[in-house]
């Protein structure tokens, strides 16, 4: 059995659910920014955005780190000296801030302390698509 190909499936699987976690959460943030003032709505959001983030995106952007770096094992650590490769790493990180970055605006959304308008959430929820979109394009070019 080829393990290259298994660990690529498997890292695909935990990049789509990862994706989808990020795409939806900030979604979930406007609805919440635009209902805080219902309580029991509120708390409704509370509870979806902190299950979202703590039992799907963080888990599936683990996995998809361990499998990444399989797969760079796999074919070689020499690897990570083109540029494809650097650049790919580059905007997966860049990704990763930005999951952070959602897991604070979920604690400050827990806490009762969101300044952040519905707006910048709508505005921000086009990042993850944009550097989906570049890292797809990475992989498949795959630059010099």
């Amino acid at each position: 059995m080829n393990t290259y190909l298994i660990f690529k499936s498997l890292h695909i699987i935990a990049v789509v659910s990862w994706m989808a976690g990020l795409l939806y959460l900030p979604r979930i943030f406007v609805y919440h920014v635009e209902n805080e003032k219902n309580k029991d709505i509120s708390d409704v959001f509370k509870i979806m955005e902190r299950k979202l983030y703590l039992y799907i995106m963080t888990p599936a952007m683990l996995i998809a780190w361990l499998f990444g770096l399989l797969l760079i094992h796999n074919i070689g650590f020499d690897q990570l000296s083109t540029k494809w490769l650097k650049i790919k790493i580059f905007l997966v990180v860049v990704l990763t801030l930005y999951h952070f970055f959602l897991g604070r605006c979920l604690n400050k959304f827990y806490l009762n302390s969101n300044t952040l308008s519905s707006r910048f959430y709508r505005f921000f929820n086009e990042v993850p698509t944009i550097l989906l979109i570049l890292i797809v394009f990475i992989v498949i070019i795959k630059p010099n």
